[in-house]
């Protein structure tokens, strides 16, 4: 059954009446008693994210293409003292809708629940003009950077649903909001997840314990930006781990009333307003 649509005007209060964590001063939220899974936990933003959410007390599902890198986070993780991990390999150019469900039929048996799901899985392709891309890594691109979210958060959705208040983050990028030429696939794509959470940030409104928001990272100090700027100096850059409070924030931290958030992380980081809607007026 749909449920009803809330009252017009509701999404235009301030979002900013709670502020988000302080950058420089932030305390990481308890997160002892969770569930999260994170994809893409092995990469730059990921990984961080992941160790984050171990340290603070999450049982953290580590989702990633290659074994032997989640044997080694899991590893670290479990070295530190912190709750034991489980690992999730699983390539996304290749999973079926199947891999899904599979995947929530093993939580659903493991934890009765999910908490929190964090998307940073993606996949870059190639650069260059449309005439020399291929189509066949565009399929690729689509499946990694979109139909995988897709599929994924739709099968988790009865689970985050059992939860008292439970969280999915979307990490978008510029290029995606703000498409430029020779970004391709990726860009293209990107700008596919936006409009994703955009609609899941709808959907989702009336529904008091899910909650939904997408973070544009801006450059940072990752593989991914070496590989799209190896010219420049990444070390004036901010590290992946400047981030964490604010994905930790989303987790535990934020209220329902102020979800459904796209949050550009520079200006976070920079103490300027940072915040606006994923949804627009019901009137646009």
């Amino acid at each position: 059954m749909i449920p009803a649509r809330p009252t017009p005007g509701r999404r235009h209060g301030r979002r900013d009446a709670v502020p988000l964590p302080d950058p420089a001063r932030a305390s990481l939220p308890d997160l002892a008693g969770r569930v999260v899974l994170v994809t893409g936990a092995t990469g730059g933003l990921g990984a961080p994210i992941a160790r984050a959410c171990a340290a603070q007390g999450a049982t953290v599902v580590v989702h990633g293409r290659i074994v032997a890198k989640l044997e080694s986070l899991y590893d670290e993780i479990v070295a530190a003292g912190h709750p034991e991990p489980v690992i999730l390999p699983l390539d996304f150019a290749k999973a079926e809708a199947s891999d899904f469900g599979n995947i929530a039929g093993a939580l659903e048996s493991q934890f009765n629940g999910l908490d929190g799901l964090v998307h940073t899985a993606a996949m870059l392709g190639s650069l260059g003009p449309l005439e020399h891309q291929s189509y066949d890594a565009w399929l690729s691109l689509l499946r990694v950077n979109i139909a995988a979210p897709m599929g994924l958060t739709r099968a988790l959705v009865p689970l985050l649903s059992q939860a008292r208040d439970a969280s999915v983050t979307f990490t978008l990028d510029d290029r995606g909001l703000a498409p430029r030429a020779y970004w391709g696939g990726y860009g293209v794509t990107k700008a596919g997840v936006a409009a994703l959470a955009r609609e899941l940030a709808d959907e989702w409104e009336s529904r008091a314990n899910l909650r939904v928001n997408a973070i544009v990272p801006g450059p940072i100090h990752s593989p991914m930006r070496g590989r799209t700027h190896p010219g420049e100096d990444r070390t004036r850059l901010p590290a992946p781990e400047a981030l964490v409070p604010l994905y930790l924030h989303l987790l535990s931290g934020q209220a329902k009333a102020d979800s459904a958030a796209i949050i550009d992380a520079r200006a976070w980081l920079a103490g300027t307003p940072a915040r606006s809607s994923l949804v627009a007026p019901r009137d646009a």
